[in-house]
């Protein structure tokens, strides 16, 4: 991945981004420094230094990194652990392997895929079917994977 520029967000964008985060802001907290890396792949917020949250087509999301540091309790989606070990090597997520799904996602948005056991984050990706469609379905892609422990926003060190 490489860095074309780096600098500290103003104020005013800065309040955007926590209101777009949602449930997910307080990954930035009132004495943070959020700087933005602009990537040839997402563009990257630096929260004190560490690769907390990703710009996906203009929304921030957080990177597993930044789940971690967070409850998660909306926009995720609950796979068993016969799925991990092809989700954090960045495979989709299929619907048999999903035991659990936010109700409210719907088409096209951002999740975060947690394990059955430990509930923590192994994966982000967007939704290709709603919550209650990805527990139901027999067969079929449910999630596009983005974001995996192991790839390059994973191991980013600044």
């Amino acid at each position: 991945m490489k860095i074309r520029k780096r600098f500290y967000l103003k104020k005013k964008k800065l309040k955007e981004v926590k209101e777009k985060l949602g449930d997910y802001s307080k990954i930035i907290t009132p004495k943070s420094k959020v700087e933005l890396l602009e990537t040839d792949m997402n563009d990257i917020l630096l929260v004190d230094g560490n690769p907390d949250i990703m710009m996906i087509d203009d929304m921030p999301f957080p990177t597993l990194k930044g789940a971690l540091q967070t409850e998660i309790t909306s926009k995720y989606v609950v796979v068993d652990m016969g799925a991990v070990k092809f989700v954090i090597k960045g495979a989709n997520i299929m619907s048999p392997g999903i035991t659990e799904a936010d109700p409210t996602i719907t088409e096209g948005e951002l999740v975060i895929i947690v394990d059955e056991n430990h509930r923590k984050p192994l994966a982000t990706g967007r939704s290709l079917i709603s919550g209650p469609e990805m527990v139901e379905n027999r067969e079929g892609k449910a999630v596009e994977s983005l974001h995996y422990i192991g790839d390059d926003i994973w191991n980013l060190e600044i």
